[in-house]
């Protein structure tokens, strides 16, 4: 995935325009454009800006898996995870271990 795609899905994910991220962010609207249209790259330091504010890394944005064993689905629960507060995080887990636990009692009683 693009950094644009990826920032795109960043932006729909959290319910804000690229208007209101520019604003936040203390930039141009056209600048911020270009990054979702794959136009322009940003520098570094505003790489990093980007991966703070979404509570991502700069490996997520720039698409780059150092383990490639992950997935993009792995990459995406973590990025849910990382949405959440302390109390839905606790409460993603939990629901994680019953499915864990319900996959094991559905292999044993078959």
């Amino acid at each position: 995935m693009s950094i644009g795609e990826t920032l795109r899905v960043l932006l729909e994910e959290r319910d804000i325009s690229q208007k209101q991220l520019a604003d936040m962010l203390g930039l141009g609207a056209s600048t911020l454009g270009n990054y979702i249209q794959n136009t322009r790259a940003p520098d570094y330091d505003m790489l990093k800006v980007l991966a703070t504010f979404f509570d991502v890394s700069t490996d997520y944005l720039l698409g780059h898996k150092a383990n490639m064993e992950i997935t993009d689905q792995e990459d995406e629960l973590l990025r849910i995870f990382r949405t959440l507060t302390t109390e839905q995080r606790e409460l993603f887990i939990e629901q994680g271990k019953l499915l864990i636990a319900h996959k094991y009692k559905v292999r044993n009683n078959s």
